[in-house]
C-alpha cells in the first residue's frame, strides 16, 4: 500500500516537472485571454447605467434597459434586424457551398503545381483590407471613370450611371464581394480535410464503375461533414453582426443606399457618431453576444440531433 502511494507521488512530481515548460509557454496566452477577454467582461454592467466619465463605471447611476431601447425603439429596428439577418443567413449558406464545390475542384486537379497556382489566386482577396476592397469596386462603379459606366457608354448608352444610387443591385452585389473575398480562406480548410482522406477509398470506389460525381457525393462530401457542421455553428454566432467594413466602407456609406445596407454595427456606428453613449454600445454588444450564443446552443442543438458525431458539444 505505501509503495503505491510512493509511486503515486512520484509520479505527480514526475508529471508536474515535466509540464513545466509546457506552463511557461502557455503562460502568455493565458495571461492575454484572462486581461483581453475575462477582465473586461467587468464592464459589460455599462449596458444597464447611465455613463458618468467622473464618476466611473461603478459609480454611475443604472437606467435598467433604457440602453437597449436605442435598437428596437425606433422605425428602423426592423430594416437592421432583417438586413443583418438575411446576410448573414446568404452568406453562411451560400459561401459554404461555393467552398465545398470549389475545394471538390481543385482536389480533383491532376497537376500539383496547377492546384497551388488557383488555390493561391483564391486565397489572396481574403488577405486584403475592406478599404482596399473599396478601391477596387469604385473603379468599376465610379460615376465618371468607372469601368462599368464606361463599357456602358461604349455600347451606346447616353449619360453615366450613379451605381451609389442603385438600391437594386446592392443586395446580390454586397453578396459577391463577400464570397469573392472569403471563399477562398474557406475552401483550404475544406482542402486540408479532403487531403486527409485515404485513397483506400476512392480506388475501392474507382474498382466498383463509381463515377467522379459518385467519389465526391458518397466518399468526399461525408468525410466534410464534421469541419462543415463546426463551420456551420461558429459562423451561427456572429449571424446578428453585420460586417462594418463590407457595408460602411465598400458602400461609402451612401444614404441613398442605407435601406439595404444599413446593418446593426453600421447603425450603432451613426448613432454613436451623433451622441457618444457608451452604455449604448455596450448593450448593443451584449446583445450581439448573448443572441449569438443562443443561436450556436440551437444550431450545435440541431447538429447533434441529425448527426451526433459531428456535432460540438
Amino acid at each position: 500500500m505505501e509503495d503505491g502511494v510512493k509511486k503515486q507521488k512520484s509520479l505527480t512530481r514526475k508529471f508536474k516537472r515535466e509540464d513545466i515548460p509546457l506552463y511557461i509557454m502557455a503562460l502568455p496566452g493565458v495571461l492575454i485571454l484572462i486581461f483581453f477577454s475575462y477582465l473586461p467582461m467587468g464592464g459589460l454592467v455599462l449596458a444597464f447605467k447611465k455613463y458618468n466619465v467622473q464618476k466611473g463605471i461603478f459609480g454611475s447611476p443604472f437606467n435598467g434597459f433604457d440602453n437597449f431601447k436605442f435598437l428596437f425603439s425606433t422605425s428602423d429596428a426592423y430594416i437592421i434586424t432583417r438586413n443583418t439577418v438575411l446576410y448573414n443567413i446568404a452568406f453562411i449558406f451560400l459561401n459554404m457551398i461555393i467552398a465545398v464545390i470549389l475545394s471538390l475542384m481543385l482536389s480533383s486537379l491532376r497537376s500539383k503545381r496547377g492546384a497551388k497556382t488557383f488555390q493561391t489566386l483564391y486565397m489572396m482577396p481574403y488577405f486584403l483590407s475592406w478599404a482596399v476592397v473599396a478601391i477596387i469596386v469604385t473603379a468599376f462603379l465610379e460615376k465618371s471613370n468607372g469601368f462599368v459606366n464606361y463599357f456602358l457608354q461604349q455600347l451606346g448608352q447616353e449619360g453615366a450611371v450613379d451605381w451609389y444610387q442603385r438600391i437594386s443591385i446592392w443586395p446580390p452585389l454586397l453578396v459577391f464581394i463577400n464570397a469573392w473575398k472569403g471563399v477562398g480562406y474557406q475552401a483550404v480548410m475544406y482542402l486540408a480535410v479532403i487531403s486527409g482522406i485515404s485513397s483506400d477509398y476512392y480506388e475501392a470506389a474507382m474498382l466498383d464503375g463509381a463515377s467522379r460525381f459518385q467519389q465526391a457525393v458518397y466518399i468526399t462530401i461525408p468525410h466534410l461533414r464534421f469541419i462543415i457542421a463546426v463551420s456551420l455553428i461558429m459562423a451561427m454566432g456572429g449571424i446578428f453582426r453585420g460586417d462594418f467594413g463590407l457595408f460602411y466602407t465598400v458602400t461609402k456609406d451612401s444614404g441613398p443606399l442605407y435601406p439595404v445596407t444599413n446593418v446593426i454595427d453600421t447603425y450603432i456606428y451613426r448613432g454613436l457618431r451623433n451622441q457618444v453613449n457608451i452604455g449604448m454600445t455596450t448593450a448593443a454588444g451584449l446583445f450581439q453576444s448573448v443572441v449569438g450564443l443562443v443561436f450556436v446552443l440551437l444550431a450545435n442543438r440541431i447538429v447533434s440531433r441529425v448527426d451526433p458525431d459531428s456535432a460540438m458539444f
